[in-house]
């Protein structure tokens, strides 16, 4: 099965064009080899996946016959994904507070309807 194809069927890509993008930009990788989406893919194989700023490591178990529910997912890939890749996804939202303090610059659209609800 195609790489591209696999990542929809895993349900890690809503649709197969963004799997087959995300190959072509270099986010999917082989062992360490970055692949075409035309890729096949076997049982066995590790997938290095850059998702959201979060490095997936995915060990593929079996190949799925089409895309599958979520609740079967893990018949089909095992997440070796550390840990610490995740904590970092909670840093960086942390850290996206403070790019802007209260009341400089143009309102955000959740600070006029903060206003608008004030004033109504």
């Amino acid at each position: 099965m195609r790489v591209d194809k696999y990542l929809w069927c895993i349900r890690y890509f809503k649709t197969r064009l963004l799997a087959s993008e995300a190959c072509k930009k270099g986010h999917v990788r082989i062992n360490n080899v970055i692949i075409k989406p035309s890729k096949e893919i076997f049982g066995g194989e590790l997938i290095f996946l850059r998702k959201n700023q979060i490095n997936y490591a995915l060990e593929v178990l079996d190949i799925p016959e089409n895309r599958i529910g979520a609740k079967l997912v893990t018949l089909y890939v095992n997440d070796k994904t550390p840990k610490s890749e995740f904590e970092k996804d909670e840093l960086l939202k942390y850290a996206k507070d403070h790019y802007r303090k209260k009341g400089t610059g143009r309102p955000t659209k959740k600070d006029r309807r903060d206003i608008d609800d004030y004033l109504h």
